[in-house]
């Protein structure tokens, strides 16, 4: 039988997890196993490829850590435009986000030599250029004192042109304006091609095109079909002119604050989205031209050579701006990946 001490005891700790109950809307034993909410941003819509990617990675990363961590995916840009979601990645307000590689220029200028022009000629060599490029590692590595860590490699596909008016040829390009990412190697091609580019956010190109701010943008095909860029702009041109692949990454405060094993599962989760995305978009882009034609849109596949010669003045610019051998690093790998992947 409990003495009268014991049974005050009793009480009062029975009182105090009930308090903690009251205060927390939870019993206290339960506290611990509230999972931790991870914020995810993008601009794609929900049709594309990289939203479907997005909610698979949500769902592996739930799944790897055991329930630990549950990634909540904004998409459309509800929370932040490309280059927003990166400084919210900087200063912790956001958790993750994906977005093209060009978009972490601004925080790296080096990173700008990955969008040199024709550097790939298919999804397989861009795959592996990405995948065991010296350069493009390094650049990546420099992005963590900046508050930024690359947990894995997406997909968006080859830039191509969308405009509001046949574009046969570079010489059609001359004196038009087209909306740009903020990008300085995308512009240095713009203007060498004949263009007047015009930096604006992903998210306001199609009203732009329809106010004819600009007479057009540039960008992969999967991009072009999900934020409807061909309803304002018709004439799709397929030139092809930068392998623009996505990055994911993670804020580094965020990265900090997780367990090994809960990195290795983000890690993991975002090889497996990604590999899957990569072989969507590969996959796609030839029934997305058959929707958009279906729906009006006029698509071009003109001979690359000629847009090949109108780009070559980019290298030296490049040379000038960033120095020959980091430049010819970037080429040589390139050429050397498509050399062996004919």
């Amino acid at each position: 039988m409990k003495t009268r001490r014991e049974l005050l005891k009793t009480t009062a700790m029975t009182a105090g997890v009930a308090a903690g109950a009251a205060i927390t809307g939870f019993p206290s034993i339960l506290r611990a196993q509230t999972p931790r909410v991870l914020r995810f941003s993008h601009t794609d819509t929900p049709q594309g490829a990289r939203q479907q990617a997005a909610v698979m990675f949500a769902d592996a990363v739930a799944k790897l850590t055991g329930g630990r961590c549950t990634v909540q995916v904004f998409h459309s840009g509800q929370v932040a435009n490309d280059a927003k979601s990166l400084e919210q990645l900087q200063i912790g307000g956001l958790d993750f986000a994906v977005t093209g590689v060009v978009t972490f220029t601004p925080h790296v200028k080096s990173l700008s030599l990955v969008a040199l022009p024709y550097l790939a000629e298919s999804y397989e060599q861009g795959w592996k250029l990405y995948d065991s490029s010296d350069f493009i590692k390094q650049q990546a590595a420099l992005l963590q004192p900046k508050g930024m860590r690359i947990v894995g490699n997406w997909e968006a596909g080859f830039r191509s042109f969308s405009t509001n008016f046949p574009l046969n040829g570079p010489a059609d390009a001359k004196g038009k304006k087209l909306r740009i990412a903020p990008v300085e190697m995308v512009r240095w091609i713009m203007e060498a091609i004949g263009f007047s580019p015009v930096v604006m956010p992903v998210t306001e190109v199609y009203l732009g095109i329809q106010q004819n701010t600009v007479s057009g943008q540039e960008n992969p095909i999967d991009t072009i079909y999900s934020q409807r860029f061909f309803e304002v702009a018709k004439y799709l041109t397929l030139s092809q002119h930068v392998y623009s692949p996505l990055w994911l990454a993670i804020s580094e405060r965020s990265w900090k604050t997780l367990s090994p094993a809960d990195q290795q599962a983000v890690l993991q989760a975002a090889k497996e989205a990604g590999d899957w995305n990569r072989r969507e978009v590969r996959a796609n882009d030839d029934r997305l031209l058959a929707e958009m034609t279906a729906k009006g849109a006029l698509v071009s596949k003109p001979d690359l050579a000629v847009w090949r010669k109108a780009c070559e003045s980019v290298y030296d610019r490049a040379r000038g701006e960033y120095g020959a051998a980091p430049v010819d690093q970037m080429l040589k790998e390139a050429a050397e990946i498509r050399r062996s992947l004919i």
